[in-house]
């Protein structure tokens, strides 16, 4: 197995306790989110099936209940900003936008549990939201946590437009206790990283884990390849900080998926779903489920990945290697002793054919079991037989990796990256004989 597995695994078990009491999101979360694809778009008039309405989210709701994503795992339908009224009603509450909503919240709620789905708010904790419909103040904060837990909401994601960070330093807490005084489970999302940089010493990772069940800590993904891009690169530069971060009950969130929308490839749409994989980050879609393309449909719900995501470890995954060529190697340990790793192409020229063997990775010795996660391949392969993947531009092979029962402890540079390169001495030599 890895060398780095054993260490992760024992920090994963020593800060368990430290995450949010709450008993929600011990795997990461999974289903549809409105913001990314739908945005804010109130022309009920002359868009009604996008605009943002209860109709939109039955619609939403219909299709993970009957076109197979509820059993894999996707069941939050979460409302994002624009959904309520410009007004608090007259005793102070928060209210849903009467023409828009006009069965209210919920009507939504319940509309989602008889399907066996969730439904998920968005809230501001500054004085408006970042769309500029009403937020939550300091004094309001337990009257609106009452308010979701009445209209019993399963999640809640708390924004920062409009605040200021000593507001934030006593919203986020405050909001928390407030959201387990109701006595209703709602998992808590927090925005407040991303408002600080993202990084210490603004940000206080241990805290957060007591607080929240995930937090979002880059800038919002656009419907674009750079976007997914920068996400990436950020999250794995700084994976020192946030790896030890994410756990069960604990995630680091790198945002929405795009896959299915306009802005991707379909290479483009398997490395995210890949990478976020890796990462054990929320696989919450944004996209058109009425209309979706059975080749990003295949992406989001292929089982494998799907599984490697769910893994209950809920350990994050690092990039072990950063090749000057282009490529990038990312690993994660599974339960039962597997392993995960991603061969990323940040070339835009063509399939590059990368040779390694997983003894150059820090694997033991034995014999493995790969599981080609999107050719849906299996084979075998030892430790010390040379192979190559051919990695589309932008893409990804993604393996699934059954492991021998024993951990190599051989030292890993802080940052995850193995001591010498993958390719070894003879990259320029005759390719090796497994060609994967």
């Amino acid at each position: 197995m890895h060398a780095a597995a054993l260490l992760l695994v024992s920090a994963a078990l020593c800060s368990a306790t430290w995450a949010l009491d709450n008993g929600e999101m011990r795997v990461p979360p999974m289903g549809w989110l409105a913001w990314e694809r739908f945005r804010c778009d109130l022309d009920c008039e002359h868009d009604p099936k996008n605009c943002i309405s209860e109709n939109l989210f039955i619609d939403m709701a219909d299709r993970l209940f009957e076109d197979g994503w509820r059993e894999l795992g996707y069941v939050y339908v979460n409302i994002d900003d624009c959904w309520s009224s410009m007004k608090r009603d007259e005793k102070g509450r928060l209210q849903a936008d009467p023409q828009r909503f006009p069965r209210g919240i919920r009507f939504l709620s319940r509309y989602m549990h008889a399907r066996g789905l969730k439904l998920g708010l968005y809230g501001d904790m500054g004085t408006h939201t970042c769309g500029g419909y009403p937020g939550t103040t300091l004094d309001e904060i337990v009257l609106d946590a009452q308010t979701f837990a009445d209209w019993e909401v399963d999640m809640f994601k708390f924004d920062g437009c409009y605040s200021n960070a000593t507001v934030q330093e006593q919203g986020y807490p405050l909001m928390s206790k407030a959201l387990n005084a109701t006595g209703r489970p709602i998992a808590y999302s927090c925005s407040w990283p991303a408002y600080q940089g993202g990084l210490p010493p603004k940000v206080n990772y241990t805290q957060l884990g007591q607080l929240c069940n995930l937090w979002r800590n880059y800038g919002d993904i656009q419907d674009s390849w750079d976007s997914v891009l920068n996400i990436i690169e950020w999250f794995f530069e700084n994976q020192d900080v946030l790896a030890p971060a994410a756990g069960p009950g604990k995630w680091n969130d790198p945002d929405m998926l795009i896959i299915g929308d306009f802005g991707l490839s379909m290479d483009q749409s398997r490395a995210q779903m890949a990478l976020w994989a890796i990462m054990a980050a929320p696989l919450f879609m944004s996209n058109d489920l009425r209309t979706i393309s059975s080749g990003a449909r295949s992406i989001l719900q292929n089982k494998m990945a799907i599984i490697i995501n769910q893994d209950p470890l809920g350990i994050q995954g690092r990039r072990i290697i950063k090749e000057k060529i282009g490529i990038d190697v990312f690993w994660r340990p599974l339960s039962k002793n597997a392993s995960a790793l991603v061969f990323f192409s940040r070339r835009n020229d063509m399939p590059y054919r990368y040779q390694t063997s997983l003894g150059k990775l820090n694997y033991t010795t034995g014999s493995y079991e790969i599981h080609d996660v999107f050719a849906q391949k299996t084979t075998t392969l030892k430790d010390s037989t040379p192979f190559v993947v051919s990695v589309n531009p932008t893409g990804v092979v993604m393996w699934h990796v059954s492991a021998p029962a024993k951990w190599n402890r051989r030292p890993f540079h802080q940052g995850g990256g193995r001591r010498g390169s993958a390719l070894g001495d003879g990259e320029g030599n005759a390719i090796p004989p497994v060609f994967l």
